[in-house]
């Protein structure tokens, strides 16, 4: 209920009024938060002594929790003097305490006074006492800065008039400022009121909003400063600046439990899904990530680098979600990818989510052309004989963009994106809700009257809602038949047969068709540690692992990825305009260098792990070791082959040249790490394999031998060996002199620069095995990386051990590692990049390229294994 007050917004009585839910909501996720309350009146009701003001326990209890969460300040802003207010709030130091109407900020504030206002002060005091003392049960309160005169529970003749003495006498000095409250007026020395002070809380914080509590005429100067997001409540009646208003204490403080519930879930995660467990969806143009229960949480617009459409996964709910599930709620039966495809089936009982990434299509009938996307479209298909719930919140550009959804024929337009949009729903009735600036679209559709069927779908590139011509199940064929007979075309070991489809088919789709580039993964920001700020942006093309994720491919068969890939290579070359040396670690799918890294600030981050990063610093490292993978891609695609492509003899010249000029100097390694450079011995192996591979490709497939090649491999190899050789760790270690452990120092042997029985390989697998494999992880290492925290176990680094074990003989422990190795699997096969064995759960973006080439090429080692 709500009552209608002279001078401003209703006054809510009970519940909070649904328009200050909705605000609270919105200010509770912002990137910096100050909250200001008033005390007497706000925290703490109104009581005849004022030396019993006790603030409500479920007041003190909500600021307590807003207070200990990060990104988020809680200050009082009173007119008491500071002592008074802490000795009497007896609240935590982590909330900061404003006393004298914004005089105060700490208790050494009177040492700061000048000579000149102390005398000021001395007089004020001097001519105030001399009032009370006319004036029976008048109350002085004596502040730092200022003396307060109290009235309250005096006969209101004597109390008007020593409200007139003071104004007609000490009020009108020069250098006193009047502040008036309730049954109280202030004089002080210092020219403040309580929106200076919350101004200035403002700026030392960064705050993004405040939101100020208050009930007293002395905290109308703060709602009148507030602007942009920040949010006023008023307690009480009366004529106010606040744009909302409560009855009384009690219901600022429900406010305030609001507000820390739903910042709390922001910044928290609200039960963010293992990230192991969400399934992908690709069609070679982009990708999405699908929850086990069917919510569509990361869909990124029109490329896979782009800006996210649905962020859910690193920004909750109002980051953009498109979630379908029954009306009664209730845990899906059920997740699968359709055999051979990238379609997934979520099923419930009385309801099957059928979904997948179609690609844009133009079909001609004998009436025209039909109208369809112009672009990929996500096709979501519901069948079965329940009511089914869904719920359509597009958020562009990670939510920085105002959308609003307008109906239309037999669907939605999104409205404030770049480019076009448009959801085809014949047959759904919407209701489109606001949150700020923001609509979302829900609807309630009955399957059995709608005769078991439900299409919905996501066109991007146009503001089409006309119906498809090709009834959907052809279509549904028609974007699973290229994943099928692809699947059909490979050559698969019996090992982890399924597993190793889904490997394929996961590599196959982090493939950017129209380029040729690979992403490493196809997500940012999923962290290698809960809470922590180890996130990174994986959706481009690391020359490196874009190199390993093809040459897993040629080994199932497939060459169609790595001739893509090396004909995007050949353009990044070419851009280097003669200097192979020069290239980027990593690149956009397009193969241009990525813009500058960025965070995105109003996103908390997968289960509260921030900063959110767009972008990568890595761009700008110098990593010698990204040349070996692709001589070696083009090497094994030559031999497959049996032939060089004129664009490939250009890559593999340009690799080895690049070597010939760099291979001597430190770099900054596979890792990455954001430190000085180091001669790492994984570099110069990969420098090593460059020069190996380019020489076999040469002597296999008709060129010239290369003397001086010969020479450049076996100088290298003699460095490296000589070098990298840890005397006390009696191992190959990270890099140069220094005695770490690193797992991709099994290079060495995996290389082929070592054979598999010389002794120093043999102390290597042994050393990494004792320093870094924990359970059915393998940890990259150990050593101080300059970042806080720490992380999980890397798959590509478990499966390069399998390998070690492989190649020195111990084909057991190879095996057992595998096994618990695809153990960590999610639901549906997929792997993220890490993994924590203690929490026993996924870390890192997902699904990570170089976890599924690690599974693959595992499976395919113990499949050979068996076979011998």
């Amino acid at each position: 209920m709500s009552t209608t007050v002279s001078g401003g917004p209703a006054v809510a009585t009970g519940v909070l009024d649904p328009e200050l839910r909705a605000v609270i909501g919105r200010i509770a996720r912002v990137p910096q938060l100050l909250i200001a309350c008033d005390y007497d009146g706000t925290l703490a009701p109104i009581v005849e002594d004022p030396s019993k003001a006790v603030p409500l326990p479920e007041s003190v209890a909500a600021i307590r929790a807003l207070a200990s969460l990060p990104q988020t300040t809680v200050a009082v802003v009173s007119g008491r003097a500071l002592r008074d207010l802490a000795a009497l709030s007896r609240l935590p130091s982590e909330v900061h305490l404003v006393g004298s109407h914004g005089s105060e900020f700490d208790i050494g504030f009177v040492e700061r006074l000048s000579p000149e206002l102390i005398e000021v002060r001395t007089r004020l005091r001097d001519a105030l006492r001399e009032i009370a003392a006319l004036h029976p049960g008048i109350r002085l309160e004596r502040k730092p800065a200022s003396v307060a005169v109290h009235t309250r529970g005096v006969a209101p003749e004597v109390a008007a008039g020593a409200i007139e003495a003071v104004r007609s006498g000490p009020a009108t000095w020069e250098g006193v400022t009047v502040t008036q409250g309730k049954e109280v007026i202030e004089l002080s020395v210092v020219a403040t009121h309580k929106g200076t002070a919350v101004d200035q809380l403002r700026t030392q914080l960064s705050a993004s909003a405040v939101l100020f509590i208050g009930d007293d005429v002395t905290d109308e100067n703060a709602f009148g400063n507030l602007h942009g997001p920040d949010v006023g409540i008023k307690i009480g009646p009366g004529e106010t600046k606040a744009d909302y208003r409560v009855a009384e204490p009690i219901e600022a403080a429900r406010a305030l439990g609001l507000l820390l519930e739903t910042r709390r879930h922001w910044l928290f995660g609200e039960r963010a899904v293992p990230i192991e467990r969400h399934s992908m969806l690709a069609n070679g143009r982009t990708v999405a990530l699908l929850t086990p229960d069917a919510k569509v949480t990361w869909l990124c617009h029109p490329k896979p680098d782009s800006a996210a459409i649905f962020a859910d996964l690193v920004g909750g709910s109002p980051a953009g979600h498109f979630t379908v599930a029954p009306e009664r709620e209730g845990i899906p039966l059920g997740q699968r990818y359709r055999s051979g495809t990238m379609t997934v089936e979520t099923r419930w009982s009385g309801l099957t989510v059928t979904d997948w990434l179609d690609l844009p299509a133009q079909e001609t009938t004998p009436d025209g052309p039909a109208i369809v996307s112009g672009d990929s479209t996500l096709v979501r298909v519901l069948t079965g004989t329940g009511r089914a719930r869904i719920e359509f919140a597009p958020r562009p550009e990670f939510g920085q963009v105002a959308v609003q959804l307008q109906p239309v024929g037999d669907g939605l337009l999104v409205l404030g994106s770049n480019e076009p949009i448009a959801l085809y729903a014949p047959g759904v009735e919407w209701e489109i809700t606001a949150d700020g600036p923001y609509e979302s679209a829900k609807a309630v559709v009955d399957l059995r009257a709608a005769g078991g069927q439900v299409v919905l779908e996501l066109r991007f590139g146009t503001h089409s809602v006309e119906h498809h011509r090709v009834p959907v199940h052809e279509r549904q064929a028609a974007a699973e038949k290229p994943w099928k007979d692809w699947v059909a075309s490979l050559k698969l070991p019996n090992t982890a047969r399924d597993l190793v489809v889904r490997s394929a088919l996961t590599l196959r789709g982090l493939c950017h068709a129209p380029t040729g580039s690979i992403l490493a993964a196809a997500t940012t920001s999923l962290p290698e540690e809960l809470g922590g700020v180890r996130n990174w942006d994986y959706r481009y093309c690391w020359l490196r692992d874009a190199a390993l994720t093809a040459r897993s491919l040629v080994d199932l068969g497939s060459t169609e990825e790595a001739e893509g890939l090396l004909r995007w290579i050949d353009g990044v070359v070419e851009r280097t305009g003669g200097h192979p040396e020069r290239l980027h670690p990593l690149y956009t799918v397009d193969g241009y260098e990525l813009g500058a890294e960025a965070v995105i600030d109003t996103l908390p981050g997968y289960a509260g792990s921030r900063p959110v990063r767009v972008g990568n610093l890595a761009n700008h490292q110098l990593q010698l070791d990204v040349f070996g993978p692709v001589a070696d891609l083009i090497a094994a695609v030559a031999d497959l082959r049996g032939s060089v492509r004129e664009t490939e003899w250009r890559v593999l010249e340009s690799m080895v040249e690049a070597v010939s000029r760099r291979w001597h100097e430190p770099d900054h390694g596979i890792w990455e790490a954001r430190l000085p450079p180091r001669h790492h011995i994984f570099s110069k192996v990969m420098c090593w394999l460059t020069v190996d591979r380019a020489l076999h490709v040469m002597r296999q497939h008709g060129g010239e031998d290369r003397p001086e090649w010969v020479e450049l491999r076996d100088r290298i190899a003699d460095n490296v060996l000589e070098h990298g050789w840890h005397e006390h760790a009696e191992a190959y270690s990270v890099a140069y002199g220094d005695e770490d452990m690193d797992a991709s120092s099994l290079w060495i042997g995996l290389s082929g620069l070592l054979p598999g029985d010389d002794p120093r390989f043999l102390s290597t697998v042994l050393k990494i095995e004792a320093d870094l494999r924990s359970g059915p992880v393998v940890y990259r290492y150990h050593w101080d990386d300059g970042l806080p925290g720490r992380e999980g176990g890397f798959h590509i680094c478990t499966a390069w051990l399998i390998e070690a074990y492989l190649r020195t003989g111990r084909r057991t422990d190879a095996e057992e590692l595998f096994t618990q190795m695809i153990d960590t699997a999610g639901p549906t096969g997929l792997l993220p990049e890490q993994y924590d064995p203690l929490a026993e759960r996924g870390l890192g973006n997902h699904p990570q390229a170089y976890s599924h080439l690690g599974l693959i090429r595992c499976a395919l080692l113990l499949d050979n294994m068996l076979k011998q």
